[in-house]
Order: structure tokens, then sequence, then C-alpha cells
């Protein structure tokens, strides 16, 4: 049996895997970021994704009737992405206000079922929004593709590329290189000794979950753009699978989500891909069996740290 029928073949299979990869760490980033200051698993946040498809559909094709690629629906585009961004980002800080901060000292059940039930809410309005089968949508991307050695890249995938990793080292900077992100980090470390040192605990919190409603945002439109579909339950799907590269990489470390996301998409892209592969179907049986495996040896993750329980 050949494994690999030949290099392009797998190199085909690895870019398809990677693309997919790039748009879990979007998503992968808002729960690792939310988890790694205040220890909360956002169910919330891969329903956050899903209306941010949502909104970046109606946003295009019905607000400013675009449907085709050209120079006007590339500036409707652009548009979008800083206006899902702003939203995403806004309704998340929204979610954080009301649903989340009276809960930071309760009992860790209490946030988590809340988060559940916010997921939920989401949903509904996804639901009534989107109606409750897929939607399909004509992408203002250009359809064409780069061809040479037998490896075809199709230009959606390669603005994928080039929106997606500008954003994560912009993040990057953010969280490691300015005053907010120092604050952050304190917040994480101590949120006691964080406010004696004269930091806003509430203020960087909210701009944590801002940072991480905006790459939600952004994740949004490029499913939205590159596979032309919306679904009210695209949350649950791709949400479970970003939440799994965090967890895979070590949930509360930023290279390690980011590193989780691009292993997950690069085992799918060879499972579907290539010959040894289980097929499709299979996808997220291999990705969890993984995972499972990966736990039993190494629980805090491939980047994650154990961390001792202060007494």
């Amino acid at each position: 049996m050949n494994f690999i029928k030949s290099p392009s073949q797998f190199f085909q299979a690895s870019i398809i895997g990677l693309s997919n990869g790039v748009l879990y760490a979007l998503i992968a980033l808002g729960y690792t970021l939310v988890y790694g200051i205040i220890e909360l698993i956002n169910f919330a946040h891969g329903d956050l994704f899903m209306l941010s498809a949502v909104f970046s559909a109606n946003f295009i094709t019905i607000w400013f009737h675009k449907e085709s690629s050209g120079p006007a629906a590339w500036g409707v585009f652009f548009m979008c992405l800083v206006s899902v961004m702003l939203a995403a980002a806004s309704v998340n800080i929204g979610i954080e206000r009301f649903a989340y901060r009276r809960l930071r000292r309760a009992p860790k059940l209490a946030p988590l079922i809340t988060a559940v039930g916010v997921s939920f809410v989401l949903q509904f309005i996804g639901l009534r929004w989107n109606g409750s089968g897929p939607k399909t949508w004509n992408s203002v991307l250009p359809a064409g593709k780069l061809s040479f050695s037998g490896i075809s890249i199709p230009y959606t995938t390669m603005i994928s590329f080039a929106v997606t990793i500008p954003l994560l080292l912009l993040m990057s900077w953010i969280v490691t290189r300015t005053r907010q992100g120092k604050a952050m980090r304190a917040t994480a470390q101590d949120q006691d000794a964080a406010r004696l040192m004269g930091i806003n605990v509430d203020r960087t919190i909210s701009f944590t979950f801002a940072l991480g409603g905006a790459l939600a945002g952004a994740a949004g439109l490029l499913f939205q753009q590159t596979r032309g579909l919306t679904s009210y339950n695209l949350g649950y799907q791709l949400g479970l699978i970003a939440f799994t590269s965090a967890v895979m990489g070590g949930i509360g470390n930023l290279q390690g989500a980011v590193l989780g996301a691009l292993l997950i998409g690069l085992i799918q892209g060879l499972n579907d891909g290539l010959p040894i592969g289980l097929g499709q179907q299979w996808s997220q049986t291999v990705v969890f069996s993984i995972l499972i495996l990966l736990m039993a040896f190494k629980p805090t993750g491939l980047l994650g740290k154990a961390v001792t329980e202060k007494v």
C-alpha cells in the first residue's frame, strides 16, 4: 500500500490542513485568553464565532449587495473585517460584564453553568437569524488558485493566511509588549496583587474578553468567505475543535493554543488527503483519539506547565 502517492499530494494535504489550523488558532486563542486570566471555560465563545459568520454574510451580501470579487467588494470585505471584530469584541465585553463578573469569586460550577447558558442564548439568536438549516453564500474573494509542481493553492487559502498571520502577530505583540499586555499577565498571575499594584482588574479582564472576541469575529468572517456557509450550530462544531486545540497545546498558554490548532489542522488535512488516512468521516475520531493519548501521558498539554496550588 502506498502511504503517499507523491510529494505534491503530501504538500497539498498539509496546506489544506494548515489553512484550517490558522482558523482554529483564532478561535482557540479566545478560549485560552479567558481561561488564562480568570480560569473560566467560556463555552459561549464558539457561538460568538458562529454569530460573527452570520453577521459577515449579511453585512457583505445583504446589506452591501456584494456577491462577486472586485475592487468595491474588497473594500466591503475589509470594512466587514473591522466591523465584525468590533461587534464581536463589544458582545464579549457585554457577556463578561453582565454574565460573568459577579461570579468571579463564586464556586467554579456557577460561572461554568452560566457559560453554558450564554452559549444556548447565542445559539438561539443564531437560529432565529440564520434559520434552522445551513445557508450557502457567494464569496467576494477571488475564486482562482495558484498551481505549481502539482500543488494547487486556492486564493482564498492565501488570503486566509494573509489575514490570520498578522492578526496572530499583533495579538502576540499586544500581550507581550504593551502596558495592557503586562497588566493582563499580572492579573492572570494574581488578581489581588495586581490591584495592589494599581492595575484596574475589571478593565483588564474586559480588555481580554474584547481581544478574544475580536479574534473570533475575524475567524467568523474568514470561515464564511472561504467556506461560503453559515449554520446556527457552527459554534459547537468548530468551537469544540478550537477548544480541543487549546487543551492540546496547554490551556492558558497562547503559543500552545496556536501550536495545538496547527497540529489538529495538519492531522485533519493529512487524514483526509492521504491514502494512509481514514477519510473525512473519521477526522474528529482521529483528532480526539490523539488528544486522549496525549492527555494520558501529558495532562497539561504540549506546552502547559503543572501549577502548584497555593494554600
